[in-house]
């Protein structure tokens, strides 16, 4: 995975790029072709802000997440949310090439789990 970062209003860290290399690295095998994802990470008073623009084949993901005084956190909520749009993508197109119709909205238990707050 292709990955550029972008620091707004925060000093570049070693320490941060080498934590979303390896978030994101694992999200890259998920992937059937190669990506590209462009992260700005910012902050705004007391709340830092992480957004993704991921781009992969067909698939072009957008999310943003933040967390208060912990960048680190805020770049873990966002590598969750991409997985699970990763999953939501990946099943829909395995539905659509089995020719099953059901609705998107039936979730698999594992992203039940994720959005009940116990992932």
């Amino acid at each position: 995975m292709q990955i550029s970062i972008t620091f707004k209003n925060i000093d570049s860290s070693d320490a941060v790029k080498s934590h979303i290399q390896e978030k994101f690295g694992r999200l890259d095998k998920m992937l059937d072709y190669p990506a590209e994802a462009h992260i700005v990470l910012s902050v705004e008073k007391l709340r830092n802000i992480a957004d993704v623009n991921l781009h992969c084949d067909s698939l072009k993901i957008y999310a943003k997440d933040e967390a208060e005084n912990n960048m680190y956190s805020a770049i873990d909520k966002l590598s969750d949310k991409v997985r699970i749009q990763i999953i939501k993508f990946k099943e829909k197109q395995r539905r659509h090439l089995a020719g099953d119709k059901q609705s998107i909205k039936i979730t698999t238990p594992e992203m039940e789990s994720i959005h009940n707050g116990n992932g």
